[in-house]
């Protein structure tokens, strides 16, 4: 089961530059190997299987896990059908995943940027893992809307599915 931090000194660890009125924070110790959780992260054939709190479901999506490749998903959330586009910016193996929508495929701006989305994976020994999420915004008005979406209960219950689907792929 999934563990969370509260320390704000973790933040400054691992996020030099974290900055509260732009950025969100989140971090669990996983019960699964980073390397799996990795290729989950990067696999259209399981991201879809805890990338959005269910009932609502990924029901479709394209992953180019490179720097410049994109990272585009679709939801089903309650019937409304969205669409999120963008495209890694850094991709280090087993370690860090950072991707927005920004930008689209092609480097081209996105007409409504909402954040950047900044991953690490810490092997923790044992085959568990210290996963780390940073939602960062371009203003604070846009870090409070998705603080009030439910940013911490959302992302908490993606690491949760993501955390029970990749248990599942061990055995």
């Amino acid at each position: 089961m999934t563990t969370p931090s509260t320390s704000s000194t973790k933040e400054s660890r691992l996020v030099p530059d974290f900055d509260p009125a732009l950025d969100l924070f989140l971090e669990r110790e996983v019960n699964a190997p980073r390397e799996i959780l990795f290729d989950c992260w990067t696999s259209a054939e399981h991201l879809p299987q805890f990338f959005v709190p269910k009932p609502h479901k990924v029901t479709s999506c394209t992953l180019d896990p490179r720097a410049g490749g994109v990272f585009n998903t679709t939801f089903d959330v309650d019937g409304v059908v969205m669409e999120n586009n963008g495209v890694y910016l850094e991709v280090i193996p087993n370690k860090k995943l950072v991707f927005t929508d920004t930008y689209t495929s092609g480097w081209k701006p996105a007409p409504e940027p909402f954040m950047t989305a900044i991953l690490w994976l810490e092997d923790l020994g044992n085959g568990r893992t210290r996963y780390t999420a940073v939602a960062r915004h371009r203003t604070p008005e846009t870090a409070k809307q998705h603080a009030a979406m439910g940013f911490q209960d959302g992302w908490g219950t993606v690491v949760t599915q993501l955390e029970t689907y990749a248990q599942g792929l061990l055995k």
